[in-house]
């Protein structure tokens, strides 16, 4: 499996995360008053976030830094490449004992695990520094999304690209005033 192929992922774990965040934090908030009717309103977080500067700048720097990685593996491939190739060479020309051929088959699959190894290790890194880069920004909305409900009297907001929604009144959506406040 090459490197290359490692990366192709979208990685929506956060997104995920984010509206189930918002469900339980807005399931668990109720106003005070118990005697008037809940009111209800929901958001499209995914498109929130898109429009969200910061995020955009986050997921440049993760795509720059994944290439970066990426780079890095490809060319480990194709140092082991390589080697497999001059060893077959040598194995066919007689020019390698068969001692020699094992252990030169050895070193190559060592190699081979080192570049599996360091696979798993970028995908850490990157879903790491995800996290890191994209928490923040996440718990920002998260606290406006809080506010928006407290100012406006929700008693819940949901998140419609969480795919929970089956119908709503445009005039529920909360989107824009999460906005307003967010400054986009």
């Amino acid at each position: 499996m090459y490197i290359c192929d490692l990366f192709k992922f979208k990685n929506n774990m956060n997104i995920y995360k984010f509206s189930l965040s918002i469900l339980l934090v807005i399931f668990g908030y109720m106003n005070g008053n118990s005697q008037t009717s809940p009111k209800f309103g929901y958001l499209n977080s995914q498109a929130l976030l898109s429009e969200i500067p910061e995020v955009k700048q986050a997921d440049a720097n993760l795509q720059a830094l994944q290439a970066q990685l990426e780079k890095k593996g490809q060319q480990m491939v194709a140092d082991l490449e390589s080697k497999y190739k001059e060893l077959q060479r040598k194995e066919q020309s007689g020019e390698i004992s068969p001692k020699a051929l094992e252990d030169e088959s050895k070193k190559l699959k060592e190699q081979e695990a080192e570049i599996g190894k360091y696979e798993q290790e970028v995908q850490k890194q990157l879903m790491s520094k995800r996290q890191e880069t994209l928490q923040p920004i996440l718990d920002k909305v998260n606290r406006i999304i809080k506010e928006v409900a407290t100012e406006n009297q929700f008693t819940y907001i949901f998140d419609s690209s969480a795919g929970i929604l089956l119908y709503a009144q445009e005039s529920l959506d909360v989107t824009a005033l999460v906005k307003t406040k967010l400054g986009i």
